[in-house]
Protein backbone atom coordinates (compact mmCIF):
# COMPACT_ATOMS: atom_id res chain seq x y z
CA UNK A 1 0.00 0.00 0.00
CA UNK A 2 1.32 3.43 -1.01
CA UNK A 3 -1.22 5.79 0.49
CA UNK A 4 -3.69 5.68 3.38
CA UNK A 5 -6.50 8.25 3.57
CA UNK A 6 -8.41 8.86 6.80
CA UNK A 7 -11.79 10.30 7.55
CA UNK A 8 -11.46 12.53 10.59
CA UNK A 9 -14.58 12.39 12.76
CA UNK A 10 -15.15 9.01 14.37
CA UNK A 11 -11.85 7.70 12.99
CA UNK A 12 -8.93 9.92 14.00
CA UNK A 13 -11.00 11.94 16.48
CA UNK A 14 -13.71 10.87 18.94
CA UNK A 15 -16.51 13.39 18.27
CA UNK A 16 -19.18 11.79 20.44
CA UNK A 17 -18.79 14.62 22.97
CA UNK A 18 -18.13 17.37 20.41
CA UNK A 19 -19.93 17.27 17.06
CA UNK A 20 -22.44 14.68 18.20
CA UNK A 21 -23.15 16.62 21.36
CA UNK A 22 -23.29 19.87 19.35
CA UNK A 23 -26.01 18.39 17.12
CA UNK A 24 -28.05 17.47 20.19
CA UNK A 25 -27.46 20.82 21.89
CA UNK A 26 -28.33 22.79 18.75
CA UNK A 27 -31.64 20.95 18.38
CA UNK A 28 -32.37 21.60 22.06
CA UNK A 29 -31.60 25.33 21.84
CA UNK A 30 -33.52 25.77 18.60
CA UNK A 31 -36.66 24.09 19.90
CA UNK A 32 -36.57 25.63 23.39
CA UNK A 33 -35.30 29.14 22.67
CA UNK A 34 -36.87 29.78 19.29
CA UNK A 35 -40.02 27.63 19.33
CA UNK A 36 -40.95 27.48 23.01
CA UNK A 37 -40.60 23.74 23.59
CA UNK A 38 -40.57 22.58 27.20
CA UNK A 39 -37.19 23.33 28.76
CA UNK A 40 -35.01 20.76 30.48
CA UNK A 41 -36.39 17.72 28.68
CA UNK A 42 -33.77 15.72 26.77
CA UNK A 43 -35.03 15.82 23.20
CA UNK A 44 -32.33 14.01 21.20
CA UNK A 45 -29.98 11.23 22.30
CA UNK A 46 -26.84 10.03 20.56
CA UNK A 47 -28.76 6.98 19.38
CA UNK A 48 -31.06 9.15 17.26
CA UNK A 49 -28.07 10.98 15.76
CA UNK A 50 -26.48 7.61 14.88
CA UNK A 51 -29.68 6.41 13.24
CA UNK A 52 -29.75 9.51 11.05
CA UNK A 53 -26.07 9.01 10.13
CA UNK A 54 -26.75 5.40 9.16
CA UNK A 55 -29.49 6.53 6.74
CA UNK A 56 -26.73 8.02 4.56
CA UNK A 57 -26.35 11.42 2.93
CA UNK A 58 -25.57 13.26 6.18
CA UNK A 59 -21.85 13.91 5.90
CA UNK A 60 -22.63 17.53 6.76
CA UNK A 61 -23.64 17.94 10.42
CA UNK A 62 -25.56 21.16 9.72
CA UNK A 63 -27.73 19.16 7.32
CA UNK A 64 -28.17 16.38 9.86
CA UNK A 65 -29.22 18.90 12.51
CA UNK A 66 -31.71 20.45 10.10
CA UNK A 67 -33.05 17.00 9.20
CA UNK A 68 -33.57 16.16 12.85
CA UNK A 69 -35.42 19.43 13.42
CA UNK A 70 -37.70 18.89 10.42
CA UNK A 71 -38.55 15.38 11.56
CA UNK A 72 -39.15 16.34 15.20
CA UNK A 73 -41.39 19.23 14.20
CA UNK A 74 -43.40 17.03 11.86
CA UNK A 75 -43.94 14.58 14.73
CA UNK A 76 -44.60 17.18 17.44
CA UNK A 77 -48.07 18.28 16.44
CA UNK A 78 -47.03 21.81 15.49
CA UNK A 79 -48.94 22.84 12.35
CA UNK A 80 -47.04 23.03 9.03
CA UNK A 81 -45.34 26.25 8.01
CA UNK A 82 -44.46 25.98 4.35
CA UNK A 83 -42.10 28.78 3.34
CA UNK A 84 -39.64 30.67 5.58
CA UNK A 85 -40.44 34.35 5.99
CA UNK A 86 -37.82 36.62 4.43
CA UNK A 87 -35.70 38.24 7.13
CA UNK A 88 -32.69 40.52 7.42
CA UNK A 89 -31.02 39.27 10.62
CA UNK A 90 -30.92 36.54 13.26
CA UNK A 91 -32.85 38.46 15.92
CA UNK A 92 -35.71 39.02 13.47
CA UNK A 93 -35.91 35.25 12.83
CA UNK A 94 -36.09 34.43 16.53
CA UNK A 95 -38.75 37.08 17.15
CA UNK A 96 -40.82 35.78 14.24
CA UNK A 97 -40.54 32.13 15.31
CA UNK A 98 -41.46 32.92 18.92
CA UNK A 99 -44.52 34.88 17.88
CA UNK A 100 -45.69 32.34 15.28
CA UNK A 101 -45.25 29.34 17.61
CA UNK A 102 -46.69 31.00 20.73
CA UNK A 103 -50.18 29.57 20.18
CA UNK A 104 -49.09 25.93 20.05
CA UNK A 105 -47.62 25.32 23.50
CA UNK A 106 -49.90 22.39 24.17
CA UNK A 107 -48.22 20.40 21.37
CA UNK A 108 -44.60 21.00 22.28
CA UNK A 109 -43.85 18.01 24.48
CA UNK A 110 -44.94 15.26 22.10
CA UNK A 111 -41.86 13.45 20.76
CA UNK A 112 -41.71 10.44 18.43
CA UNK A 113 -41.14 6.87 19.48
CA UNK A 114 -38.00 5.02 18.41
CA UNK A 115 -40.04 2.65 16.24
CA UNK A 116 -41.57 5.60 14.35
CA UNK A 117 -38.12 7.12 13.78
CA UNK A 118 -36.72 3.86 12.40
CA UNK A 119 -39.69 3.53 10.04
CA UNK A 120 -39.23 7.12 8.89
CA UNK A 121 -35.48 6.71 8.30
CA UNK A 122 -36.00 3.46 6.42
CA UNK A 123 -38.02 5.44 3.88
CA UNK A 124 -35.41 8.23 3.86
CA UNK A 125 -32.68 5.68 3.15
CA UNK A 126 -34.70 4.12 0.33
CA UNK A 127 -34.87 7.56 -1.31
CA UNK A 128 -31.08 8.03 -1.18
CA UNK A 129 -30.65 9.63 2.26
CA UNK A 130 -29.84 13.18 3.27
CA UNK A 131 -31.95 16.33 3.47
CA UNK A 132 -33.31 15.87 -0.04
CA UNK A 133 -34.84 12.51 0.95
CA UNK A 134 -36.26 14.00 4.17
CA UNK A 135 -37.97 16.73 2.15
CA UNK A 136 -39.32 14.12 -0.26
CA UNK A 137 -40.70 12.16 2.69
CA UNK A 138 -42.18 15.10 4.59
CA UNK A 139 -42.83 17.49 1.75
CA UNK A 140 -42.02 21.17 2.32
CA UNK A 141 -44.64 21.59 5.02
CA UNK A 142 -42.26 22.27 7.94
CA UNK A 143 -39.53 24.15 6.04
CA UNK A 144 -40.81 27.48 7.34
CA UNK A 145 -39.92 26.54 10.91
CA UNK A 146 -36.27 25.69 10.17
CA UNK A 147 -33.95 28.49 9.00
CA UNK A 148 -31.06 26.45 7.67
CA UNK A 149 -29.72 28.14 4.51
CA UNK A 150 -27.90 31.34 3.65
CA UNK A 151 -25.39 33.32 5.68
CA UNK A 152 -24.68 32.52 9.32
CA UNK A 153 -24.86 36.18 10.34
CA UNK A 154 -28.26 36.68 8.72
CA UNK A 155 -30.70 33.83 8.08
CA UNK A 156 -28.95 30.52 8.79
CA UNK A 157 -30.12 30.00 12.34
CA UNK A 158 -29.19 26.31 12.49
CA UNK A 159 -25.59 26.99 11.50
CA UNK A 160 -25.38 30.02 13.84
CA UNK A 161 -26.40 28.04 16.92
CA UNK A 162 -24.29 25.02 15.91
CA UNK A 163 -21.11 27.06 15.46
CA UNK A 164 -21.61 28.94 18.72
CA UNK A 165 -21.91 25.65 20.62
CA UNK A 166 -19.03 23.88 18.89
CA UNK A 167 -16.53 26.78 18.93
CA UNK A 168 -17.43 28.48 22.23
CA UNK A 169 -15.08 31.42 22.78
CA UNK A 170 -13.48 30.90 19.37
CA UNK A 171 -16.80 31.76 17.70
CA UNK A 172 -16.20 35.49 18.27
CA UNK A 173 -12.61 35.46 16.99
CA UNK A 174 -13.43 33.33 13.93
CA UNK A 175 -16.73 34.90 12.81
CA UNK A 176 -16.31 38.36 14.42
CA UNK A 177 -19.81 38.08 15.87
CA UNK A 178 -20.95 38.03 19.47
CA UNK A 179 -22.66 34.76 20.49
CA UNK A 180 -26.41 35.05 20.95
CA UNK A 181 -27.45 31.57 22.06
CA UNK A 182 -24.57 29.91 23.89
CA UNK A 183 -21.96 31.28 26.28
CA UNK A 184 -20.30 28.06 27.49
CA UNK A 185 -17.00 26.46 26.51
CA UNK A 186 -16.68 25.17 22.98
CA UNK A 187 -17.47 21.48 22.71
CA UNK A 188 -14.47 21.01 20.40
CA UNK A 189 -12.50 20.90 23.66
CA UNK A 190 -14.20 17.58 24.47
CA UNK A 191 -12.60 15.81 21.50
CA UNK A 192 -10.16 12.97 22.08
CA UNK A 193 -7.76 11.08 19.83
CA UNK A 194 -8.90 7.65 18.69
CA UNK A 195 -5.72 6.76 16.80
CA UNK A 196 -2.64 6.92 19.06
CA UNK A 197 0.20 9.01 17.66
CA UNK A 198 2.57 6.02 17.85
CA UNK A 199 0.32 4.20 15.34
CA UNK A 200 0.21 7.22 13.04
CA UNK A 201 3.98 7.61 13.36
CA UNK A 202 4.55 3.96 12.42
CA UNK A 203 2.24 4.30 9.42
CA UNK A 204 3.87 7.57 8.36
CA UNK A 205 7.28 5.93 8.28
CA UNK A 206 6.04 3.32 5.78
CA UNK A 207 3.48 5.09 3.55
CA UNK A 208 2.01 8.50 2.72
CA UNK A 209 -1.02 9.69 4.71
CA UNK A 210 -3.88 12.05 3.89
CA UNK A 211 -7.26 13.17 5.26
CA UNK A 212 -10.57 13.47 3.40
CA UNK A 213 -13.16 14.96 5.74
CA UNK A 214 -16.40 16.94 5.70
CA UNK A 215 -15.10 19.26 8.42
CA UNK A 216 -14.63 22.95 7.70
CA UNK A 217 -10.87 23.51 7.28
CA UNK A 218 -10.64 25.88 10.26
CA UNK A 219 -12.11 23.22 12.56
CA UNK A 220 -9.92 20.48 11.10
CA UNK A 221 -6.81 22.55 11.66
CA UNK A 222 -8.01 23.33 15.19
CA UNK A 223 -7.97 19.60 16.01
CA UNK A 224 -4.73 18.83 14.16
CA UNK A 225 -2.98 21.62 16.06
CA UNK A 226 -4.43 20.56 19.44
CA UNK A 227 -3.25 16.98 19.00
CA UNK A 228 0.00 17.82 17.16
CA UNK A 229 -0.88 15.74 14.10
CA UNK A 230 0.04 18.08 11.23
CA UNK A 231 3.39 16.46 10.47
CA UNK A 232 1.83 13.08 9.69
CA UNK A 233 -0.38 14.14 6.78
CA UNK A 234 0.66 15.24 3.30
CA UNK A 235 -2.78 16.31 2.05
CA UNK A 236 -5.94 17.63 3.68
CA UNK A 237 -9.16 17.87 1.67
CA UNK A 238 -12.00 19.40 3.69
CA UNK A 239 -15.47 20.88 3.28
CA UNK A 240 -13.95 24.12 1.96
CA UNK A 241 -12.30 22.42 -1.01
CA UNK A 242 -15.51 20.55 -1.89
CA UNK A 243 -17.61 23.72 -1.74
CA UNK A 244 -15.09 25.67 -3.82
CA UNK A 245 -15.12 22.98 -6.52
CA UNK A 246 -18.94 22.86 -6.43
CA UNK A 247 -18.97 26.62 -7.05
CA UNK A 248 -16.51 26.27 -9.93
CA UNK A 249 -18.65 23.58 -11.56
CA UNK A 250 -21.77 25.72 -11.17
CA UNK A 251 -20.08 28.73 -12.80
CA UNK A 252 -18.91 26.56 -15.71
CA UNK A 253 -22.04 24.47 -16.28
CA UNK A 254 -24.91 26.12 -14.42
CA UNK A 255 -25.52 22.81 -12.65
CA UNK A 256 -25.40 22.21 -8.90
CA UNK A 257 -23.36 19.21 -7.79
CA UNK A 258 -22.85 17.85 -4.27
CA UNK A 259 -19.24 16.70 -3.88
CA UNK A 260 -19.44 15.69 -0.21
CA UNK A 261 -19.22 11.99 0.57
CA UNK A 262 -20.59 9.61 -0.61
CA UNK A 263 -19.20 11.36 -3.70
CA UNK A 264 -15.55 10.27 -4.09
CA UNK A 265 -14.23 13.77 -4.92
CA UNK A 266 -12.36 14.34 -1.64
CA UNK A 267 -10.61 10.94 -1.83
CA UNK A 268 -9.60 11.43 -5.46
CA UNK A 269 -8.30 14.92 -4.71
CA UNK A 270 -6.08 13.65 -1.87
CA UNK A 271 -4.53 11.17 -4.30
CA UNK A 272 -4.08 13.91 -6.88
CA UNK A 273 -2.42 16.27 -4.38
CA UNK A 274 0.01 13.65 -3.10
CA UNK A 275 0.92 12.79 -6.67
CA UNK A 276 1.93 9.12 -6.57
CA UNK A 277 1.31 7.58 -10.03
CA UNK A 278 -1.26 4.74 -9.91
CA UNK A 279 -1.08 4.28 -6.13
CA UNK A 280 -2.45 1.40 -4.12
CA UNK A 281 -4.66 3.16 -1.55
CA UNK A 282 -6.76 2.56 1.51
CA UNK A 283 -9.53 4.73 2.91
CA UNK A 284 -10.51 4.46 6.58
CA UNK A 285 -14.01 5.62 7.49
CA UNK A 286 -16.62 4.94 10.14
CA UNK A 287 -19.98 5.47 8.40
CA UNK A 288 -21.85 4.13 5.41
CA UNK A 289 -21.14 7.23 3.30
CA UNK A 290 -17.39 6.66 3.73
CA UNK A 291 -17.64 3.14 2.34
CA UNK A 292 -19.82 4.30 -0.53
CA UNK A 293 -17.26 7.02 -1.38
CA UNK A 294 -14.41 4.49 -1.44
CA UNK A 295 -16.53 2.10 -3.52
CA UNK A 296 -17.21 4.89 -6.04
CA UNK A 297 -13.50 5.80 -6.11
CA UNK A 298 -12.66 2.24 -7.19
CA UNK A 299 -13.86 3.13 -10.67
CA UNK A 300 -10.82 5.39 -11.04
CA UNK A 301 -8.11 3.86 -8.83
CA UNK A 302 -7.06 0.89 -6.73
CA UNK A 303 -8.41 1.47 -3.23
CA UNK A 304 -9.48 -0.61 -0.25
CA UNK A 305 -12.53 0.51 1.74
CA UNK A 306 -11.70 0.01 5.42
CA UNK A 307 -14.50 0.41 7.96
CA UNK A 308 -13.50 1.44 11.48
CA UNK A 309 -15.70 0.94 14.53
CA UNK A 310 -13.99 2.23 17.63
CA UNK A 311 -14.42 0.08 20.72
CA UNK A 312 -14.43 3.36 22.69
CA UNK A 313 -17.48 4.69 20.84
CA UNK A 314 -20.44 2.30 20.91
CA UNK A 315 -22.86 3.35 18.22
CA UNK A 316 -24.17 2.69 14.73
CA UNK A 317 -23.34 1.68 12.09
CA UNK A 318 -22.78 -2.02 12.63
CA UNK A 319 -20.09 -4.09 10.99
CA UNK A 320 -22.75 -5.61 8.75
CA UNK A 321 -23.97 -2.23 7.48
CA UNK A 322 -20.41 -1.15 6.61
CA UNK A 323 -19.83 -4.41 4.73
CA UNK A 324 -23.11 -4.00 2.86
CA UNK A 325 -22.04 -0.49 1.85
CA UNK A 326 -18.84 -1.83 0.30
CA UNK A 327 -16.23 -2.22 3.04
CA UNK A 328 -13.44 -4.64 2.11
CA UNK A 329 -12.40 -4.88 5.76
CA UNK A 330 -13.83 -3.73 9.09
CA UNK A 331 -11.47 -3.13 12.02
CA UNK A 332 -12.11 -2.08 15.61
CA UNK A 333 -8.56 -1.42 16.80
CA UNK A 334 -6.02 1.06 15.36
CA UNK A 335 -3.26 -1.58 15.63
CA UNK A 336 -5.10 -3.70 13.05
CA UNK A 337 -4.44 -1.02 10.45
CA UNK A 338 -0.67 -1.57 10.76
CA UNK A 339 -1.09 -5.26 9.98
CA UNK A 340 -3.51 -4.53 7.16
CA UNK A 341 -1.12 -2.15 5.41
CA UNK A 342 1.75 -4.64 5.75
CA UNK A 343 -0.40 -7.39 4.21
CA UNK A 344 -1.11 -5.18 1.20
CA UNK A 345 2.40 -4.04 0.33
CA UNK A 346 3.30 -4.51 -3.31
Amino acid sequence: MDLLIFDMDGVLIDVSRSYRATIRKTVQIYLETCLGFEKGKKIVRDEEVSLFKSAGGFNNDWDLTSGLLLYLLSASGIPPCGKPKKVTNTREIVSFLKEKSSGFKQNKTVLPRKEDLKKFLKKVKSLGGGLKAIRQTLGDSWEGWVYRTGELERENLVKRIFQEVYLGRKFLSHYHLKPLFYKGKGLYLEERLLFPKRILSSLHQKIRLGIASGRPRFEAELALKRFHLNSYFDSLVMLDECVKEEERIFLCTGKKKNLLKPHPYSLLRVVQEIGIPNPQCGYVGDVVDDMLAAKAAKKKMEILAIGFISSRVKREPSKESLLRAGADFVIDKPQQLLQLTMNHQR
